[in-house]
């Protein structure tokens, strides 16, 4: 309706304009100054209920000056500026509710496309029910092309999804039967089948159009600002209006001064250039819950980040299996995991995910009994098999230096027991995320000066990390009252961003200038308590975020200044005579049109700090991303060798001398060959200089030297295996390879492949 009224106000302006300029072309001008004073007339009413509603807020605006400038031109009689006035007002106002709608596109696109009806199994067969419908534990099917209608997880095959609706990333992402897989993400590939584990009112894709209702642009501080420029901007335009009266003695001077002031292009450019930011972030699934919150983000210095599952991916990962004097780390894995199967809890999925990943093949178990919050056994191939915490503290060296080097790295150990016999230990970690540092980097560069951890976590384990990311400040070991504690300490020193995951986060989010929650799964209380929301699990958003929101702030900024600049020298113009009425009515209609048109920009892609990758390189990126993940279980293999050289007879030694080698030369160095031949040279033209791969092509070059100095030892050992000549320097190379590689991997991983958190650039940033 209101939308209606405002087309109505612009056709009567420009029916007056063009009926009173037609009937002034055939002479009949007295006919067409009253077409042109009914148009002023009627620009007035709204003009002054605008005023009315102003003033009934307890504010006096910038439409006080049109008011004046209309009321002014009718005194006078300038009928013509008058028109031109009411068409001004009209066009304006609509023009900034378009500028509003296009801006709010991408927002609205959210929760129109929203998940309407599922495919539930009913006697065998899928049949289309309302999503309201759906409840926990429902099989569904999602043909191609469907929206997957709430959270669940795959039950066979193959899903290939489209998630840039959620993420904005641009490629479908595979998941396999068990993986779990989030709501409003369109099925890219075959139907397949799915098992639900929310209603649709807890799942991902609701939460994320909850928040983005909640978003509206006119609450930012910068749109404000009109309020508080009206005190000195209004009084300004009167003293010079008046004096321009006084002084010349002509009416007219004052009229055009008026004229020229109306309307503050601030009041049109702010909010387009607000929402169009608002509008921007949520391409890349970020949801600002405001305009404020986007300025401040924009403002931020300083950045305060939890730990788990921020700056660590939030689960434990396998790090490495260590198994006993006369036990196979492989063997150990496969029977821990083989028990494993039949539990529930977050350690137990970690060891058969790693377990799945190395290829193993589980056995059923048998006779399975779990000790909650200890551990569990079960038969495993006529062998009683217990995976869990030590039931006795351990006498042995071996032993002793598992515990030691699990207190020194931080890791938490499952130890595994075959008939009564420890077998092995199992070391996981909360692995950093692969993007955390080169996300970091990217803030620093966006403004962020102060980069501090905030955890519950160790005070060890959280500086190993912090050492590892080059994070400013820890704050270890805190309680969630801590945590509030310290975010308001820093607050007071600069404005900060608290980024968190977890519901004993929303307290430290509420308390920071802009609270970033990770993750927008179903009504988290730590979503709620946010200002940004990041709808996918991926820290490079935020700099994304970040990157938009100071290109809003400098636009919107950049605008309002030249449209207020450009008005003021109008004005002074106008004041002496040099700028009648009907003139500064079409200057200052030029100089809204430009300043929203420019405000529009801030839709476009911000350069922003992050590399934009082109399709090719994005495609070998994931490629050898790929063989990195397939590549590290085998890598294991290479320090079990080495922990065992001197403590097994010379032929076990040369057997496992001999796998470690065969899987140097069969996988790992025709990985490194493809990676300087194709990907290295793909990096350096996309980097802009082949210095850029130069450290990464040395390692390289070393991982090639020890491979070739162990295959030596191999030829000089000859059949009867390694002299207690060679192990010395055998153990080092083996030791030094692993080392190499490790460090490798995690360059490569940080510096290049998280680039593949970005989509591919499918435009030309903006200039």
């Amino acid at each position: 309706m209101e939308v209606m009224k405002r087309y109505a106000f612009l056709a009567a302006a420009v029916g007056a304009l063009v009926i009173g300029g037609a009937l002034h072309l055939i002479g009949a001008g007295a006919a067409g100054d009253i077409a042109w004073a009914a148009g002023t007339a009627v620009a007035l009413v709204p003009a002054v209920w605008w005023v009315v509603s102003d003033l009934r807020a307890g504010r006096l605006g910038v439409d006080a000056i049109a008011v004046l400038a209309l009321g002014g031109a009718l005194a006078v009689r300038e009928y013509f500026a008058g028109a031109v006035i009411g068409l001004m007002l009209a066009s304006g106002r609509l023009l900034e509710d378009f500028a509003l709608r296009r801006a709010r596109r991408d927002l609205t696109g959210l929760y129109e496309r929203a998940p309407r009806f599922a495919w539930r199994y009913e006697d065998g067969a899928p049949h289309r029910v309302p999503v309201e419908e759906v409840r926990r534990g429902d099989r569904l099917a999602v043909p191609s092309g469907e929206i997957v209608p709430v959270d669940g997880t795959v039950l066979s095959g193959t899903a290939l999804l489209d998630e840039s609706a959620l993420t904005g990333e641009a490629l479908p992402v595979e998941y396999g039967a068990g993986d779990a897989i989030a709501s409003g993400v369109v099925n890219a590939g075959q139907a397949f089948d799915m098992r639900a584990t929310a209603t649709a009112a807890e799942s991902t894709y609701t939460g994320v159009v909850r928040l983005a209702q909640e978003i509206e642009a006119g609450s930012a501080p910068m749109a404000r600002v009109a309020d508080r420029f009206a005190a000195w901007f209004l009084p300004l335009t009167l003293l010079l209006a008046g004096g321009a009266w006084l002084i010349s003695g002509e009416a007219v001077r004052a009229v055009a001064v008026l004229v020229v002031a109306t309307p503050c292009p601030l009041l049109l450019a702010v909010p387009a250039a607000i929402a169009s930011g608002l509008s921007r972030t949520a391409r890349y699934g970020v949801i600002v819950k405001g305009g404020g919150a986007l300025e401040t983000l924009g403002k931020a210095r300083t950045i305060v980040l939890d730990k788990t599952g921020t700056l660590t991916v939030g689960h434990p990962r396998v790090e490495d299996v260590v198994a006993a004097p006369g036990w196979d780390g492989t063997e150990v894995l496969r029977l821990a995991a083989a028990v494993d199967q039949l539990s529930s809890h977050v350690v137990a999925a970690a060891v058969v995910r790693a377990a799945r990943e190395r290829g193993l093949t589980l056995p059923q178990p048998e006779q399975p009994k779990e000790d909650p919050g200890s551990g569990m056994e079960a038969l495993v191939g006529g062998r009683r098999v217990y995976v869990g915490k030590a039931r006795a503290a351990g006498a042995s060296q071996w032993e002793a230096a598992q515990r030691a080097r699990a207190a020194l790295d931080g890791a938490m150990t499952v130890w595994v027991t075959v008939d009564g016999e420890t077998a092995g230990v199992i070391m996981l970690r909360d692995a950093v995320r692969g993007d955390a540092g080169r996300t970091l980097r990217r803030l620093r560069s966006a403004g962020i000066d102060r980069v501090v951890m905030l955890t519950g976590d160790r005070a060890e384990v959280a500086e190993a990390i912090a050492t590892v990311l080059g994070i400013d400040n820890v704050l270890a070991e805190q309680s969630p009252e801590g945590k509030v504690a310290g975010v308001r300490e820093e607050a007071k020193r600069a404005t900060t961003v608290m980024v968190g995951d977890g519901i004993n986060d929303a307290p430290a989010l509420a308390a920071a200038d802009v609270g970033v929650a990770m993750g927008a799964r179903g009504a988290a209380v730590s979503a709620q308590a946010a200002d940004v929301v990041l709808t996918t699990e991926r820290l490079d958003r935020l700099a994304d975020a970040m990157d938009v929101a100071r290109r809003t702030r400098r636009i919107a900024v950049q605008s309002a200044g030249v449209g207020i600049g450009l008005s003021l020298l109008a004005m002074m113009v106008a004041s002496v005579g040099l700028l009648p009425p009907a003139a500064g009515a079409l200057v200052q209609e030029a100089i809204d049109v430009a300043v929203i048109l420019n405000a529009l920009r801030a839709l476009g892609p911000a350069r922003g700090t992050g590399i934009r990758v082109d399709e090719p390189t994005h495609e070998l990126l994931r490629h050898f991303e790929r063989e990195h993940v397939e590549l590290r279980p085998p890598l294991e293999l290479i320090r079990e060798v080495a922990d065992r050289i001197g403590d097994v007879p010379p032929e076990e030694t040369r057997a496992g001398l001999e796998r470690v080698l065969r899987f140097l030369n069969e996988e790992l160095l025709p990985h490194e060959r493809a990676e300087e031949h194709r990907l290295y040279p793909a990096l350096a033209r996309l980097l802009g200089a082949p210095e850029a791969t130069a450290t990464m092509s040395r390692a390289h070059a070393e991982i090639t030297r020890l491979a070739r100095r162990i295959g030596r030892h191999l030829e000089l050992a000859g059949g009867t295996g390694p002299g207690p000549e060679q192990l010395d320097d055998l153990r080092a190379s083996l030791y030094g390879l692993y080392a190499v590689l490790t460090l490798h991997f995690a360059q490569e991983e940080e510096a290049y492949f998280s680039l593949t958190t970005g989509e591919p650039a499918p435009e030309e940033p903006a200039r």
